[in-house]
């Protein structure tokens, strides 16, 4: 043997421990403690799994959710193994490790693993479809004036560069009905519409709509569907495949608690070959959802820690999570409800609103209200003015105490006098 042949199989018989190695050994479930018996010992017990901020009390959880440190752990871990492994990891694991988390994610959020790729965001996931998709001129579309702006502008966009017609209706933010929510769609679908885009859980105000009404009645007249999920994947408990809906987006990073930059989209298979992707892959098989979601060389620690987010909400429960946050929105929603000079432009029925709310106060501009929240009280939030939307959106999180919000309900009780 010379010594070239004998240096590459000292080399090779080195990386057998690492390539025999899982990301996935010891998962997060087993190392966290047993949940205590008493409803509130357990949410002051998650409070101190969350580093947070000692400067300001934080009620902008919408945005991004922070990392409960037992995810920020196995992310840490998972940065330097990566590291450690370099192109190794990128070359014999990556896909692999990819394919078992999103067969995780399909099996967790209720749908099949192939019709669900793993993105960046919602964003990249929905103006993926909406620029992917087979438009002809004179085409129509609706979406409403409080969905997310971003994807609103990459409907102008296609309105420019294909000649499709758009029309915006606007979301009532306490709806009599859900047959009052279905017509608004409806009454505005024409021979020529080919998709509907709408929130589950419209991000400025926490409004859930009745997704799978407007599913069945769009199509009813042939027309797709197109589901922003940015605010509902981690946050309260449904089934992707059960709402009929014909794509699906959300953001990761939001109540799922996942690191920054991750998120889903979710195609039916029939629509699967027709959706032109955003970056071309090498998957030749139109009908392979996986054609859809080529990310090249980006973070990989950030999906592998999708795993562990996922184990942790699986450890806190799904209906115990939603049932604290909704309890939490109620807390100052009840409190402020009547309060003269306060305006709520979020609904109290359970079916309607879970963890997020927006409020309001007559005298004063959003902008000025999240500024004086801040400055005087030490609560961030964030200012929301258009559409029919005036106020401050209000998201708390597992982590936040009713003390918390206490000095939030005493903080707009002393701003709605002056």
């Amino acid at each position: 043997m010379n010594k070239r042949t004998f240096l590459k199989q000292m080399t090779l018989a080195g990386l057998g421990p690492i390539a025999s190695r899982s990301f996935f050994e010891g998962p997060l479930l087993n190392s966290l403690p047993k949940l205590p018996l008493e409803e509130e010992a357990i949410w002051e017990l998650v409070r101190r799994q969350y580093e947070l901020h000692p400067d300001f009390i934080n009620l902008e959880s919408g945005y991004y959710n922070i990392i409960p440190q037992p995810t920020m752990d196995k992310y840490l871990e998972h940065l330097k193994r990566v590291n450690l492994e370099g192109s190794f990891y990128m070359r014999n694991h990556r896909f692999k490790d990819k394919a078992w988390i999103t067969n995780k994610l399909a099996e967790t959020f209720g749908c099949d693993s192939s019709n669900l790729v793993i993105t960046r965001n919602t964003t990249e996931s929905l103006d993926l479809v909406v620029s992917g998709f087979p438009w002809k001129k004179d085409d129509h579309a609706i979406y409403a004036l409080q969905d997310y702006g971003a994807m609103q502008d990459m409907f102008l966009q296609i309105k420019k560069r294909y000649g499709v017609k758009l029309t915006a209706v606007s979301v009532p933010n306490h709806p009599q009905s859900d047959a009052e929510i279905v017509e608004l769609y409806e009454s505005q679908i024409t021979p020529k519409t080919k998709m509907i885009m709408l929130c589950h859980m419209i991000n400025i105000t926490g409004q859930i709509l009745p997704v799978k009404k407007i599913c069945e009645m769009a199509h009813r007249h042939g027309v797709e569907v197109l589901v922003d999920g940015a605010h509902s994947i981690g946050h309260f408990e449904f089934k992707i495949s059960e709402l009929d809906c014909d794509y699906y987006g959300s953001s990761l990073h939001k109540w799922l608690a996942t690191p920054l930059g991750a998120g889903l989209l979710y195609v039916k298979s029939d629509h699967i070959s027709k959706i032109w992707p955003l970056l071309a892959d090498n998957e030749k098989n139109l009908t392979n959802i996986k054609r859809l979601s080529h990310t090249g060389t980006h973070p990989v620690a950030t999906d592998l820690a999708i795993s562990n987010a996922i184990d942790y909400l699986q450890w806190i429960g799904l209906k115990r999570k939603e049932k604290r946050m909704r309890f939490l929105k109620n807390y100052w929603y009840e409190a402020l409800r009547d309060v003269p000079n306060i305006v709520i432009n979020t609904p109290i029925a359970a079916d309607r609103s879970c963890g997020i709310g927006n409020i309001g106060i007559q005298t004063l501009s959003p902008h000025l209200l999240a500024e004086r929240l801040f400055k005087e009280f030490k609560i961030f939030t964030v200012a929301i003015d258009y559409a029919n939307v005036k106020g401050c959106r209000i998201t708390p999180n597992v982590f936040t105490s009713t003390e918390e919000l206490d000095e939030f309900v005493n903080a707009m009780k002393s701003l709605a006098k002056a």
